[in-house]
């Protein structure tokens, strides 16, 4: 029960904690009223960096969602021209995180990283189409068990400024494991082939839980 109440955080906010925990303190002795503020900023910033436990399903017949979030589009589109996949055909899930959901990411399928890469870019509203194009954004390539590209791309969004890498190409990784996070509202982009989403538009996930598609 505690740990749902006060679930772990991720290593990337505890130097973010401790800022906001000590202006807390430096404040409160000038402003009870700014004191106040800024304690419920430093609630937020525990809240945005939890990393609970999360149970996949550890079935590859089925794509997890790599992100807690709503989901923004399920379409085809080509695939990625950074990865040299503009000339496929694939299945594109998007999945929008505001400020409040758990910005931890992980991986739809087990397999291997087959290659990250990073684009540096803008930082539009992640929720905007263009995002997917124009924003500072990752690319994981991961080749599932069998054989399939499975594509996950983390996108920074209007605040997010830093993308969290946690894993490394040749990695052999599990469904539902993490790979990274992004901090401050973003956006979570999946491409795949030979499954079918059975996802809808404006649906919640839970990363590394939810399923959003399933084997033809």
């Amino acid at each position: 029960m505690l740990d749902k109440i006060f679930p772990k955080i991720h290593p990337e906010g505890y130097k973010f904690l401790i800022i906001a925990a000590l202006i807390t303190v430096v404040l409160y002795f000038f402003s009870g009223f700014l004191g106040l503020i800024f304690f419920i900023l430093t609630i937020w910033v525990y809240y945005f960096f939890r990393d609970p436990e999360r149970i996949s399903i550890s079935d590859d017949n089925y794509l997890v969602s790599p992100a807690d979030g709503l989901i923004l589009d399920v379409s085809e589109i080509n695939g990625p021209k950074e990865l040299n996949l503009e000339n496929k055909t694939f299945k594109k899930i998007s999945i929008f995180m505001n400020v409040f959901d758990c910005h931890v990411n992980r991986s739809p399928c087990s397999g291997k990283i087959n290659s990250i890469l990073y684009k540096p870019g803008k930082f539009l509203n992640a929720s905007l189409d263009k995002a997917s194009e124009d924003n500072e954004r990752n690319y994981y390539k991961i080749i599932n068990k069998n054989g399939e590209e499975i594509i996950v791309v983390q996108i920074a969004g209007l605040i997010a400024r830093r993308i969290v890498t946690e894993v490394k190409e040749e990695q052999e990784i599990e469904q539902g494991s993490k790979i990274g996070m992004i901090r401050f509202g973003s956006r979570v982009d999946i491409y795949f082939e030979n499954y079918n989403p059975i996802v809808k538009v404006n649906q919640k996930t839970i990363a590394g839980e939810t399923l959003l598609a399933c084997k033809n």
